[in-house]
């Protein structure tokens, strides 16, 4: 976890009022309010790319294709699109893809060691038919999941998912027609 990043601070309408937070103070405690979003990755057999997450926060959960925040850089602050695409490229070395943004949701979940997620979580949706170049610093292992089968298996076996993946299921099954 870089704590140093810069995270934009946001309410629960994804309104950003100018203030920006470290990751850290983001993700302790009660965390304070943040914009995040997932990225979700389909192919042309309606399967849903996951990837097993290795990182301080929810190792070894199964997760959505990508996932990250946006942030404040020296120069200005990422859009989600651009956030997105940093996102796809680091973790599934995937290039650039058209992104759709169909909305987003809000939570927060307490996690081991006093850390947290307290978010605004955006949902980016596309598809993809090429290779999955994984970075293996950051992710275990990935797999295509037909898409009912991924919600499904949600709804069973809810704890070996990360929190916001629980969610966007979720998400995605009430908005089936935006994706």
């Amino acid at each position: 976890m870089n704590i140093h990043q810069q995270l934009l601070l946001v309410d629960e309408k994804d309104t950003f009022f100018g203030q920006y937070a470290d990751r850290l103070s983001c993700h302790t405690g009660k965390g304070l309010h943040h914009r995040a979003f997932v990225v979700v990755v389909f192919n042309d057999k309606k399967e849903i790319l996951l990837q097993k997450r290795k990182h301080v926060l929810w190792d070894k959960f199964w997760d959505v294709t990508a996932i990250s925040h946006v942030l404040h850089l020296s120069n200005h602050d990422e859009t989600y699109e651009e956030a997105a695409h940093r996102s796809l490229h680091h973790e599934m070395g995937i290039p650039k893809i058209t992104l759709k943004n169909i909305g987003g949701f809000n939570y927060f979940a307490e996690y081991k060691n006093n850390y947290c997620e307290n978010e605004y979580c955006a949902v980016l949706v596309g598809t993809w038919e090429g290779e999955i170049k994984v970075n293996r610093d950051i992710v275990y292992e990935y797999t295509w999941m037909p898409v009912e089968k991924f919600y499904t298996d949600v709804k069973q076996n809810e704890k070996k998912y990360t929190p916001w993946a629980v969610l966007t299921a979720k998400f995605l099954i009430k908005n089936r027609k935006n994706n």
